[in-house]
């Protein structure tokens, strides 16, 4: 038997309707490269290997990693020890499709981490903590938007697939999950930009949510910055939308010596 470790944050996914669910939005077809992060106790892993005849995994945890060799010959699921955090997915080829029951406590640096790999995937289908679904998906002027929503948005079309309660996982987590599907936009949908100012101007924009852009973007921008963009410096960070943000990039990295 495994004992969940607290510290890889694991909830093993219990429940065969909700995996069905799951699967069936994924619909692996045979010939695809689909990668599953932390696969656990294979309760995606099985009914994907029922479909395709090869998966690959990234896990961490040594005693699942053991635990998954037993089940299934190397050609039919090839196991990356290691760190999703770090792991190269633009390794594994193009056109990837991933999947997982990712860990809550390092969800938002792991999409951050995938979304450098944008250019390499077809489609991502992972169950997450519900609110960091409702983050990822937010509009503009609600108490969900922030900079994941933004950085993802640029990147992602993002779909709501199901709601996860609980009872279907064990041990049952103290929050609701939700699946998510991200497609990574084609380069025609995403305005060029300086990606690293761009991130910069988000992070910094809401460093401290509770106060204006005056007072946030004022190390980078002047009074004449917003009255050229039309943007009120007296809003807060969450009120602009994506197209503000990229406006706000665009225009620092045309000023001379911005890096």
């Amino acid at each position: 038997m495994h004992i969940p470790r607290k510290r890889f944050g694991q909830n093993f996914l219990v429940d065969d309707g909700i995996i069905h669910a799951i699967v069936n939005a994924i619909r692996p077809q045979p010939g695809e490269t689909v990668v599953e992060i932390g696969p656990g106790l294979g309760a995606l892993t099985r009914p994907l290997l029922e479909r395709l005849p090869h998966l690959h995994a990234v896990e961490l945890d040594r005693d699942i990693i053991a635990r998954l060799q037993k089940a299934w010959p190397a050609e039919r699921l090839t196991i990356h020890a290691g760190d999703a955090l770090k792991f190269d997915f633009g390794s594994l080829g193009n056109d990837l499709r991933v999947v997982g029951n990712l860990p809550y406590n390092i969800s938002s640096p792991l999409l951050f981490h995938l979304m450098t790999f944008a250019p390499y995937i077809r489609d991502m289908t992972f169950m997450l903590q519900k609110e960091v679904v409702e983050r990822m998906v937010a509009a503009p002027a609600t108490t969900d938007y922030g900079r994941l929503s933004i950085m993802l948005q640029r990147r992602f079309h993002m779909e709501w697939l199901l709601d996860v309660p609980p009872t279907a996982f064990d041990p049952p987590p103290k929050v609701d999950s939700a699946v998510v599907r991200l497609i990574p936009k084609s380069p025609a949908e995403i305005a060029p930009l300086d990606e690293a100012l761009f991130a910069r101007v988000v992070a910094t924009a809401f460093s401290q949510r509770r106060k204006t852009l005056k007072n946030t973007l004022g190390g980078l921008m002047q009074a004449e910055d917003f009255a050229a963009l039309g943007i009120d410096p007296g809003l807060r960070a969450e009120a602009l939308p994506l197209a503000d943000y990229e406006a706000i990039a665009r225009r620092l990295a045309g000023h001379s010596g911005s890096t």
